[in-house]
């Protein structure tokens, strides 16, 4: 029994437990790249037009707002330099975007309407790549931007510190470095 809660241990809270954030922050962060890259290929005039049909306030400062909270947002969250700070602009991008497009469509985001010659036909897509992506930001800004990013490049000093003080002020230490030290030895 012993040897599997450790090897569960070892699969549950791997030694790199924080590597989680390397695709997420990968996928997230090029995507809103690619959305920002869009609106400026399309050009931001479209963009611009389709806010003010939206009757969104602003719609020229708006857009080009938008546009590059998408752009330098994106690629903050996809090297993993200040998540936190870039993830609230882009949270209230998704937001907005939830309310005033996509929640008349419902959930899905893939709504194949048809199949022909031509191919296959879509509907309009809903909320639910929006609710993908605030889970994305959310998961890295509570767990931090995981190894090879920015942050922990910049500030990998100051938190080894701040975790060495946590864990020094408390009796247990903490629950992840103690299951850790159950694992068995691959010798």
């Amino acid at each position: 029994m012993n040897h599997l809660l450790n090897l569960y241990s070892r699969i549950a809270f791997p030694k790199w437990i924080d590597g989680y954030a390397i695709p997420l922050r990968l996928i997230v962060g090029f995507g809103f790249m690619q959305h920002g890259y869009a609106k400026l290929v399309h050009g931001p005039d479209h963009f611009i037009a389709i806010l003010h049909g939206l009757g969104v306030p602003m719609p020229f400062v708006m857009g080009w707002v938008t546009i590059i909270f998408e752009l330098i947002g994106g690629f903050m969250v996809f090297v993993g330099f200040l998540v936190p700070f870039a993830s609230v602009p882009m949270i209230i991008t998704l937001l907005v975007a939830i309310v005033t497009v996509h929640l008349p469509n419902g959930f899905s985001s893939i709504k194949l309407l048809s199949v022909d010659a031509a191919g296959a036909h879509f509907g309009q897509p809903g909320y639910e790549t929006d609710l993908l992506y605030l889970a994305g930001i959310l998961a890295l800004v509570i767990g931090g931007s995981g190894p090879f990013s920015v942050d922990r490049l910049l500030f990998r000093d100051r938190a080894r510190a701040l975790c060495g003080a946590a864990r020094s002020s408390t009796k247990g230490g903490d629950v992840i470095a103690g299951l850790h030290q159950m694992q068995p030895s691959a010798s």
